[in-house]
């Protein structure tokens, strides 16, 4: 089986900045360089053929995404416990119509249609239980910007579980235009 997602990963110089925000949440376990991503669409758990199939949609998929930016922070909850720390990105329409192309080769390769509310954002800490107030922290990057950058790729991704935390491996890459 293979665990799945298609996203779009931001240049070094926002990489870097956003590596710069983290710390100030007791208990948050902090992305890595390697783990900044945007997800387009979390494909789950699935076979090699189905693996194949969807690398093959994604292959279809054509769209020209314009610059990009950092647009505040946010966090995630379950039933009003954090249990995620993110920056935004825009645009989100156009982020939006791309998740939308992106979710529509997928189910073109036999998977059912994402159900959950898409949010442009790229995940900066998981937060555990035990993970200490996150208030602060949102207030003070609530204001979060960058300069635009400009992302040509989509990449299908393999996500590996371990004791450390997930690993990436991609799979595939796919040009951003409508050419």
């Amino acid at each position: 089986m293979h665990r799945l997602f298609v996203a779009l990963r931001p240049p070094p110089s926002i990489r870097a900045q956003l590596l710069g925000l983290m710390g100030g949440v007791i208990g948050a376990r902090w992305q890595d360089e390697s783990q900044l991503h945007l997800t387009l669409r979390f494909v789950g758990e699935v076979d090699a053929r189905t693996a194949d199939d969807v690398a093959a949609a994604l292959g279809s998929v054509r769209f020209d995404l314009p610059p990009l930016r950092l647009a505040g922070c946010g966090m995630f909850d379950t039933r009003g416990k954090p249990n995620a720390l993110w920056a935004g990105v825009s645009p989100r329409d156009a982020l939006s119509a791309l998740h939308r192309k992106v979710d529509a080769a997928c189910v073109r390769a036999g998977l059912e249609p994402e159900r959950r509310a898409f949010v442009p954002h790229i995940t900066l800490a998981r937060l555990p239980g035990s993970a200490g107030p996150v208030h602060r922290f949102l207030a003070d990057h609530s204001g979060l910007n960058s300069d635009a950058f400009t992302v040509t790729h989509m990449t299908l991704y393999e996500s590996r579980l371990g004791h450390g935390g997930a690993s990436y491996e991609a799979i595939e890459r796919y040009r951003l235009d409508a050419g």
